[in-house]
């Protein structure tokens, strides 16, 4: 009974704070509710832009230093792609900045970060998946022109398989689990670092609805 009364005198005691306030004090406390969140997600995308120069360093540098023509395309060409995706990263970024920092409508100015989130990481998981049979079809061109054999792989392939189904049955098996690997990785990645943050933007929404 004590809990019960407690919880009728905390809601009374709500009721009566918001009906003494303005709707631009309302505002202002639902922009300070959203604000963690939003630079939580702005977070995310300061990490992955990071990481993505990273990465661009990293191609860049195996693009013109690689002692294979092979290698040297390969890395060329996805660093070409890495500074494509870092330049959308920036423009999430800026966008949800501009719509973070708006006061008004506070509603429609959340339900627009949601929607770009989400729509981004329909594109990133598709994009994710699609890369792995293109990078695959793409080092095996690669690697079937290359001018110059690596006797290393050479030696190693030998070593390691001794007739060409083996080698059949070990490409398969390898594409099957990075295939699975990828996708559960990518799905636990964006919810990691998207996902949970949308889910809480949906729930300020559904509270702002609620006013």
């Amino acid at each position: 009974m004590e809990l019960d009364e407690l919880k009728y005198q905390l809601k009374n005691k709500l009721a009566t704070d918001h009906t003494g306030r303005s709707d631009e004090d309302i505002a202002s406390l639902l922009t300070k509710k959203t604000s963690s969140v939003i630079g939580k997600l702005k977070r995310s995308l300061w990490i992955e832009m990071i990481c993505c120069v990273l990465v661009i360093i990293a191609f860049g540098y195996l693009g013109f230093f690689s002692k294979t023509q092979s290698f040297r395309i390969y890395f060329s060409v996805f660093t070409v792609v890495s500074i494509g995706f870092l330049c959308l990263l920036f423009y999430l970024l800026k966008r949800i900045s501009v719509l973070g920092s708006s006061a008004l409508p506070v509603k429609n100015n959340l339900q627009t970060i949601v929607n770009i989130i989400e729509e981004f990481m329909k594109r990133y998981f598709q994009f994710i998946l699609a890369l792995i049979p293109i990078c695959l079809i793409f080092s095996f061109l690669l690697g079937y022109t290359e001018p110059q054999k690596t006797p290393e792989i050479d030696r190693l392939s030998k070593h390691l398989f001794s007739s060409a189904w083996q080698v059949i049955i070990f490409l398969v098996i390898y594409l099957l689990l990075l295939s699975v690997g990828i996708y559960y990785f990518t799905k636990w990645y964006l919810k990691k670092f998207y996902g949970n943050y949308v889910l809480k933007l949906k729930e300020c929404i559904q509270e702002l609805g609620e006013e």
